[in-house]
């Protein structure tokens, strides 16, 4: 229909003369006007965007003659239709191909039938029926049990929580510029620091001595979770196996893995560090005024420790 009024209009302004179409064209541009201020946004049908996508081609003064829409809307109807085009034109099946029933139910099957069996077994089962599968798959359609079949992580923590102790050593350095070496055992059950010592010279002997302190008769635990430096020598490790104590050394560089220890020491080395800048900042107030003996001197460094 819009097809056969634009042929009509075409033919008409062949016929009729120039200056009658230049006065109908005032008028009927007129009466938009009138009509766009009662109506703030009129409802164009499709045919209505398709016209003036066409004629925005071959047009170059079409937006020139633009009264009820904006030609910034007419640009955006013309990306839409160039977005709908592309998306007919490229139609493809999205994804991986869909698994037959046949293989779902399978899958299905097997899980519940060997509960302890994971995905990668699973998976090998699969494989060797002829079914290639990747493992997020059957993961996907794999059952999973109400409750598992062996006790979680936490719950493996809980219960060997008592038999596990950590140690570790962290250095402070001292006034003279000298280092001390401070070594804490510390306990997993409550995370309290059952032996701790310092030394200014730590050896292998020194450090199994404290073992043997911090785990008196029959007290020691089943596991010792420690790092890897090089103090743990030879006769650490005999003086351990002879308490029926079985070594954890962690990972190399792998702090988080001793984390209790390591966060201890840590906020040990954190509260010294703020204990002295707070002796420092009562300090240099008593220095540079002579002293702190009873007076506004005295005030004046007691209020800014």
């Amino acid at each position: 229909m819009v097809l056969v009024s634009v042929l009509f209009l075409l033919i008409r302004s062949l016929i009729v003369s120039r200056t009658a179409l230049a006065a109908e064209n005032l008028a009927l541009r007129q009466q938009l006007a009138v009509l766009n201020r009662k109506i703030h946004r009129p409802q164009l049908r499709r045919q209505d965007r398709f016209f003036w996508v066409i004629l925005s081609q071959l047009w170059k003064n079409w937006r020139e003659v633009l009264i009820i829409v904006k030609p910034e809307t007419v640009i955006k109807w013309h990306r839409q239709g160039f977005k709908l085009y592309w998306r007919w034109k490229s139609k493809a099946p999205v994804g991986r191909p869909k698994i037959d029933k046949e293989i779902r139910e399978l899958i299905g099957k097997m899980s519940r039938e060997n509960p302890l069996w994971g995905v990668p077994r699973i998976q090998a089962e699969l494989r060797l029926l002829g079914y290639d599968l990747a493992e997020s798959t059957v993961a996907k359609y794999r059952v999973r049990g109400r409750t598992s079949p062996s006790q979680t992580w936490k719950t493996f923590l809980a219960n060997h929580a008592k038999q596990i102790a950590a140690v570790d050593f962290f250095t402070v350095p001292t006034i003279t510029f000298r280092n001390l070496y401070c070594f804490v055992v510390l306990l997993h059950d409550r995370r309290q620091v059952i032996h701790f010592n310092v030394t200014r010279y730590p050896t292998a002997v020194w450090t199994a001595q404290q073992i043997v302190e911090a785990f008196p008769e029959d007290t020691a635990p089943r596991y010792l979770l420690r790092d890897r430096d090089q103090i743990y020598g030879e006769e650490f490790h005999r003086r351990v196996a002879g308490m029926q104590i079985e070594e954890v050394p962690t990972a190399p560089r792998s702090p988080f893995q001793n984390e209790y220890a390591s966060h201890y020491t840590s906020s040990v080395r954190s509260g010294m560090n703020a204990f002295i800048r707070s002796l420092s900042r009562s300090f240099w107030p008593c220095a540079l005024t002579g002293g702190c003996g009873p007076g506004p001197s005295y005030k004046r460094a007691f209020l800014s420790s």
